[in-house]
């Protein structure tokens, strides 16, 4: 099988981008963010239905309000449960006033699913996942930050962020230029599969 230069540059990114959680300053401007949304809606979509709406927060103040409403949550969330590698970490950077869930990135997006589509959560995560690919091939770094979603419990963060009352927050996105190089990717495991002839 023969791979053209395409092809090659969609493996690469598939394999090479990572989560990042160190930002600099530097503002993505507004036409990187257009390509990484357009990248988005073209991922596959249930009956064509696109459920998808999207909300791009720039401002810090907001997202550090975000961030402060929560990390108590998450916090109180971890110390109830069992501890993996790494827990005990997070949960002193949760305890840490001067830490952000959004690790100090310019930029945030959120990937809302309309409820009434079954299929939304499935759709909107696709969505993601096109978007985080685009952000890496355009020199971005990114990250999901799924605890962010708690912010649908408060009310008035909602309304500041204009998520409609019929959808719901499936992807808060941030993204941004790495502030430090990153580590070596963690190597993935072999897969398990099954060949059914």
């Amino acid at each position: 099988m023969v791979i053209d230069t395409s092809e090659r540059q969609i493996l690469s990114a598939i394999q090479g981008r990572q989560s990042v959680r160190d930002y600099t300053n530097h503002q993505v401007p507004d036409d990187l963010i257009r390509k990484i949304i357009a990248a988005g809606i073209q991922a596959p979509t249930a009956l064509g239905l696109q459920p998808w709406r999207f909300v791009v927060v720039r401002d810090r103040d907001l997202m550090q309000r975000i961030s402060d409403y929560c990390k108590p949550i998450l916090a109180e969330g971890i110390e109830g449960e069992p501890h993996y590698p790494g827990t005990e970490f997070f949960l002193a950077a949760l305890k840490d006033p001067g830490y952000s869930i959004f690790y100090n990135a310019p930029v945030l997006i959120l990937i809302l699913g309309a409820q009434e589509v079954v299929s939304s959560i499935i759709d909107c995560a696709l969505c993601a996942e096109n978007m985080l690919l685009a952000a890496w091939a355009l020199g971005l770094g990114s990250c999901w930050v799924g605890s962010a979603a708690l912010v649908e419990q408060d009310p008035d963060l909602l309304t500041a962020l204009k998520v409609p009352g019929d959808h719901r927050i499936v992807a808060p996105l941030i993204f941004g230029y790495p502030a430090t190089p990153l580590p070596p990717k963690r190597e993935r495991r072999d897969p398990q599969v099954t060949w059914i002839p």
